[in-house]
């Protein structure tokens, strides 16, 4: 078997181990995470979010690449 589906599910495993931590994580409520308020209507749209999640992914995959 390919190492990848195994990486990959060892790595959900340890999310779902450790979601009530990461859920405290201010994710989503960042400085620069756009979010608009407009009568009945929310826009929102996590920019600074997004960034630091896939720098984070990008820093862990080329080290496990490595």
């Amino acid at each position: 078997m390919s190492r990848t589906p195994i990486v990959i599910g060892l790595l959900l495993v340890a999310a779902g181990l450790l979601w009530p931590w990461l859920g405290r994580l201010p994710l989503g409520q960042l400085p620069g995470d756009i979010l608009i308020h407009r009568g009945h209507t929310r826009f929102y749209f996590p920019l600074t979010s997004m960034l630091l999640i896939s720098a984070i992914l990008s820093l862990l995959l080329w080290l496990f690449r490595r």
